[in-house]
């Protein structure tokens, strides 16, 4: 698995994901990314899925207990895949976060990019509004 996080100079940080999650990867980046969960009251989160194959049982588990430990603490989250399956990853996380979500194809990154860089309350959490030029 590689985990790559960046802060963004737009208020956001934007987390790389490729291969398969395991609990080691969540060791390595969680730290980071609970520092910075600490210091501010929320987060905005761009999540690029790149050659992502899903998790392993233990990274699926550590998964979940971080989502648990965060719920209230992320306040956008730009997912932007490039497989079919990644979009329902954005139904899939909506129980386990309080967060705006929304998907987006990997064509309409930089799309994505300014939707989460967007300051501002999001308002109601609505539907997970997919961007995707798929047909």
């Amino acid at each position: 698995m590689s985990v790559a996080l960046s802060w963004n100079r737009n208020g956001y940080v934007e987390v790389v994901l490729s291969g398969k999650l395991t609990t080691e990867d969540y060791e390595q980046f969680g730290p980071a990314l609970d520092e910075q969960f600490a210091s501010q009251e929320t987060l905005r989160m761009l999540v690029l899925l790149q050659n992502f194959d899903g998790w392993s049982l233990g990274g699926l588990w550590e998964d979940l207990k971080f989502d648990a430990r965060h719920y209230d603490d992320v306040e956008r989250l730009a997912i932007v895949g490039e497989q079919r399956w990644h979009e329902g990853m954005a139904t899939f996380c909506r129980p386990f976060t309080s967060a705006d979500i929304r998907y987006f194809d990997e064509a309409d990154v930089e799309a994505a990019r300014l939707w989460v860089a967007r300051t501002g309350a999001p308002g109601k959490r609505a539907a997970v509004e997919p961007v995707s030029h798929r047909r």
